[in-house]
């Protein structure tokens, strides 16, 4: 994502970049993930430099969506999708993830027991509108066992997938629900060692798309770059 909003015609080249501060984005490698110690690269990685054609295009947008594309019932997540300065990256696409209210997902790769729902796919998209404003309507997930250590449960969360206006502007992150006492014991959500950073993470209880008698309302908006930053794991 670029520093200003994704409708630019033109993004703004790598150079123009801004470092992130320390510790507040996950490392390549952490000792008590697991499968970072084999996935995680031994050699400082090699920077390849970017064709404009990988830097403009292609664009996402509403056409990239279907009816119902961001409906998959039960609970509200909404937010706002901004940049470092406060401002809305609009149009941009937002595709969201997760386990069922069991803790299973609808993928082959998944081998838990626990029972899947042939009425929830696990998958949504969304564009954001002219405030960077999203919505959702899912369920909350259900923890699963990980297997990364002995008794080892992942926290309820929802995986953000972030498109700006090119591939090379990809971002992928995770949501938590407050108050889940699994986060303290979780090797992903601690990998960030920043604890403000990693409180970025959490979504907050939201009266105001909270609907009666149907839903309760989670607002968890997304900041690009800057201080603020949300801790993304595409590293």
């Amino acid at each position: 994502m670029t520093d200003g909003a994704a409708n630019e015609a033109v993004a703004l080249p790598p150079a123009s970049y801004r470092r992130h501060a320390a510790d507040t984005q996950p490392p390549y490698a952490v000792e008590a993930y697991g499968s970072t110690r084999k996935r995680a690269p031994s050699q400082p990685p090699i920077e390849m430099p970017q064709t404009l054609s990988e830097l403009t295009g292609p664009r996402f947008g509403k056409a990239a969506l279907r009816p119902g594309d961001a409906d998959m019932t039960r609970i509200v997540v909404g937010g706002r999708l901004i940049d470092e300065a406060g401002g809305p990256v609009r149009d941009a696409l937002i595709e969201i993830w997760q386990a069922n209210a069991a803790g299973r997902y609808v993928h082959a790769g998944d081998r838990h027991d626990a029972p899947l729902d042939p009425h929830f796919s696990g998958l949504g998209a969304a564009v954001t509108d002219d405030e960077g404003r999203y919505r959702f309507m899912t369920i909350r997930p259900g923890a699963y066992p990980w297997r990364n250590h002995h008794n080892a449960w992942r926290p309820a969360h929802i995986h953000f997938s972030l498109f700006g206006n090119a591939y090379a502007q990809r971002l992928v992150t995770q949501m938590y629900f407050p108050g889940d006492p699994l986060m303290a014991f979780d090797p992903i959500y601690n990998s960030t060692a920043d604890r403000a950073a990693r409180e970025r993470l959490i979504a907050a209880f939201d009266w105001q798309s909270t609907e009666a008698e149907f839903a309760l309302g989670y607002r968890f908006d997304i900041v690009l770059r800057g201080r603020g930053q949300t801790p993304m794991g595409t590293r």
